[in-house]
């Protein structure tokens, strides 16, 4: 490879395309994929779909597009909101796009049991469209799988989703990793996506595609979809040859997602036994430090990382498939030198959370109860 992945531990999306991805190229479709008329794209979409067990599939060049386009396509006329987790992508990662593009209001909600959001907390936080003309009604839940690294319990999904359908919500899944979840699971990925009305499925992260998401649903949803898509720039022409090496990672790398939840759950393991306290248990890929237990110096991590040739940003450890045994030796190495430091010249963070901590006090669910009452006052 050109670009070194085996010590990169920022972010799956790190990854880049194998050999045989990029050799195929040679080979691809070079139809118009925005008439329909590219052979590669057509396959991609089909398969995958067929995977999700859904109608359609519409290959989008990332997981915010995708993801954003399917929330604005399960919206009709404002005023409307979605709920999601606080700690969710489609809210708090993707650029402001849910206000900007869909014009909705969100119902950020913190899980009462820490973890993820169960149906107790959908139902707390739940805006009804029972003529109150104070509110936005909720319209869609937007869950996200996996979260943190942590796998949705299908048993939730199934009480979440009966209870949607019955009361008129769309469930859309933002399923950037949720390849990470099936593999975990030993389910199919048709299983987890039955559930939802749509699905965004990421091609560029753990599965290692150099871009592109593929959302899944219904065929008159991905029609519409397509529409925003459209209407976001997302028009790719002759994008066969992105659809050829996604494919390819579909098929050949799916299988090898287990052996890095091994190298993640390993890793986790030699942190507690050290005395580097997580923040969530280790399910798949990540490993999420507590840097406020621990008292880490930020800095001092970033330095001793550099002096050990591993690349990491903040407290999150993302491990994929290009990793190598080396590259996590010399990790750990990085991260007990760290460690040393914190316990002689402990640090107390001031200002805002690093970019992937997440905090486990107070509470946006509140702020629905608030907004209520207020709607009553009016």
């Amino acid at each position: 490879m050109t670009y070194e992945t085996y010590n990169e531990f920022r972010s799956d999306t790190f990854t880049v395309p194998t050999k045989e991805m990029i050799q195929s190229v040679l080979d691809c479709s070079v139809g118009d994929s925005v008439y329909k008329e590219d052979k590669d794209t057509l396959e991609l979409e089909s398969y995958v779909a067929k995977l999700a067990g859904k109608e359609a599939g519409l290959f989008c060049c990332s997981g915010t597009m995708s993801n954003q386009i399917a929330l604005r396509a399960h919206l009709y006329q404002p005023p409307h909101r979605i709920l999601c987790d606080y700690r969710a992508h489609v809210y708090s990662h993707e650029a402001g796009g849910l206000a900007t593009l869909s014009q909705a209001m969100v119902t950020p909600v913190i899980p009462a049991n820490g973890l993820y959001l169960t149906l107790d907390d959908i139902i707390a936080n739940f805006i009804p469209d029972d003529g109150n003309i104070h509110m936005a009604p909720t319209r869609v839940v937007s869950l996200e799988n996996t979260l943190s690294g942590l796998v949705y319990p299908l048993d939730e999904l199934k009480r979440i989703s009966h209870w949607c359908h019955d009361n008129g919500v769309k469930l859309h899944c933002d399923g950037a990793r949720l390849w990470n979840a099936a593999a975990e699971g030993d389910v199919s990925v048709g299983e987890i996506c039955k559930y939802f009305d749509s699905v965004s499925l990421c091609l560029s992260k753990t599965l290692g595609a150099p871009i592109g998401s593929l959302l899944v649903g219904d065929r008159a949803f991905i029609e519409k979809a397509n529409h925003f898509k459209k209407q976001n720039g997302g028009g790719l022409r002759q994008q066969g040859m992105l659809a050829r090496m996604a494919l390819i990672a579909v098929k050949d790398n799916f299988p090898k997602l287990k052996e890095t939840h091994k190298w993640a759950k390993e890793f986790g393991k030699w942190c507690e036994e050290n005395g580097i306290a997580l923040e969530v248990p280790v399910q798949t890929n990540f490993v999420f430090i507590d840097f406020s237990k621990v008292k880490l110096n930020p800095s001092v991590w970033d330095e001793s990382c550099k002096k050990y040739n591993v690349r990491t940003m903040g407290n999150r450890i993302s491990f994929h498939y290009q990793n190598t045994p080396d590259a996590i030796e010399s990790l750990k190495k990085a991260l007990l030198e760290a460690y040393k430091d914190s316990l002689v010249n402990p640090y107390v963070r001031k200002g805002a959370p690093s970019l992937y901590r997440a905090s486990s006090s107070g509470s946006d669910s509140t702020m629905v109860e608030k907004e209520k009452q207020a709607a009553k006052a009016i």
